[in-house]
């Protein structure tokens, strides 16, 4: 499989727009990621901090972008110095020659000048943005620049009188993907979904959660997703109750269910992709019953996604259908509406409907309107997760022993179109029939 890797011109547009959002004489700071200890002398796999690589496509620690808006607006990169010695140990860096060159930035230093010129730009500034209490040693070293300038008043250094937290800004541009991004986020679908099908493809009763997340693991990578976009939950039996379950430890039952929720990384884009299918590969009765309702929820809530559509009147669909299915199961009893008023679902569907997607898993974005009354309506470029679920635990006493020990999500990635949506989770099988037929072979 070919992947696309977002062109240059996607990054400068991006620093374009959000020049255009900039005061005049102002300056925009924004943060690398640093490494992180996981234990002594080795690092966690390091994850660039999506704002600084949404603006950038750097994907190096310790680097700094400055953006001034001035007559002539300037993209200044910081990064770290090439280094031979330091790259045998660590591996190469890009050095500030070759990130001017391939990543069309104006300028581009060394972090040693940092220090210095860093003084001057603040003080031709009337106004600064950055990042306000996303990294609370980033934040320290901007009040440490400014204070530095204030100290040096006398020599005719001053600050900016104004500073913007411009966190919102940038999510706002986050939140409405691109075509280049959505072709992205097609293709880590589709490695996702031929993970999922590998799934069901290897589980048997006696193997063990963490084996098939091993198989999905193998399937990402093989296919250039190195790495998942967050923990994959592997969860058997009444495992898939606990709906954040990372443990992966214990062996699957015949008989169970087995709910797994994992998607790859692809260029730093994620997928997020849950299923839910029968350990033996054949539903019993009362696990295919409870699994198309929570199918027929999903499907109603994906066939009404168009512009203008919002995320609370979804949910709102979802827990009517929920609520009737439930009624009509004997799960829950009483009238309908009063059910449906007290929001009865809410017992075994204990969460959101669904988030945004993209760079982040939980991808960045408001989901209000400015009054805060009301969810946003849809436009065209947003990626949401559509995931319905029922959950119930074992040891719930209120409802036939037949239900317990059921845990069901259904999820799937959701692009908002002109016209309506794309789904983009194309490959991952779903319906009853097409499950036992794949787990058949």
């Amino acid at each position: 499989m070919k992947h696309t890797q977002l062109p240059l011109s996607e990054f400068i547009q991006r620093r374009q727009r959000f020049f255009e959002q900039m005061l005049d004489d102002s300056i925009a700071i924004f943060s690398a990621n640093k490494e992180v200890t996981r234990s002594n002398d080795t690092e966690y796999p390091f994850c660039q901090n999506k704002n600084f690589y949404y603006l950038t496509g750097f994907n190096e620690p310790e680097a700094i972008l400055v953006l001034i808006k001035s007559a002539t607006p300037q993209a200044i990169l910081f990064c770290q110095p090439k280094d031979p010695l330091a790259e045998v140990w660590h591996g190469r860096r890009i050095g500030e020659v070759k990130a001017k060159q391939d990543y069309g930035f104006d300028q581009c230093f060394t972090l040693l000048q940092l220090t210095e010129q860093i003084s001057d730009y603040l003080n031709e500034a009337n106004t600064l943005y950055f990042c306000r209490g996303q990294n609370e040693s980033f934040d320290q070293q901007i009040y440490q620049w400014l204070d530095s300038n204030k100290a040096k008043s006398r020599q005719g250094f001053s600050s900016p009188k104004q500073l913007i937290d411009c966190q919102n800004m940038v999510e706002e541009l986050r939140l409405i993907k691109s075509e280049d991004e959505l072709t992205i986020m097609r293709q880590v679908n589709v490695i996702s979904g031929k993970a999922h099908q590998r799934a069901m493809e290897k589980t048997t009763a006696g193997k063990f959660e963490y084996q098939i997340e091993a198989e999905i693991l193998h399937e990402f990578a093989r296919y250039g997703a190195r790495f998942p976009a967050y923990n994959s939950i592997v969860a058997g039996g009444d495992n898939a109750n606990i709906l954040h379950y990372t443990n992966n430890d214990q062996q699957l039952n015949d008989g169970d269910l087995l709910l797994i929720d994992a998607g790859g990384e692809l260029a730093g884009y994620a997928a997020d992709i849950t299923r839910t299918f029968p350990v033996n590969g054949v539903f019993s009765a009362p696990q295919k019953a409870l699994y198309q309702l929570v199918l027929d929820a999903q499907q109603q809530c994906i066939q009404a996604i168009k512009p203008g559509q919002t995320l609370g009147h979804l949910n709102e669909l979802c827990c009517e259908v929920l609520t009737k299915g439930l009624l009509e199961l004997g799960i829950l009893s009483g009238d309908y509406q009063t059910l449906l008023s007290e929001k009865a679902c809410k017992k075994y569907f204990i969460h959101g409907l669904g988030h945004w997607l993209g760079l982040d898993v939980h991808d960045v974005g408001d989901y209000h309107m400015v009054n805060r009354a009301q969810t946003r309506a849809f436009e065209a470029g947003m990626v949401m997760t559509i995931e319905p679920g029922l959950y119930i635990p074992l040891e719930d006493n209120e409802v036939d022993e037949k239900w317990r020990g059921i845990g069901i999500r259904i999820e799937d990635n959701i692009a908002v179109t002109d016209q309506g949506h794309e789904n983009l989770t194309v490959n991952a099988p779903k319906s009853i029939e097409a499950i036992e037929q794949l787990m058949a072979k």
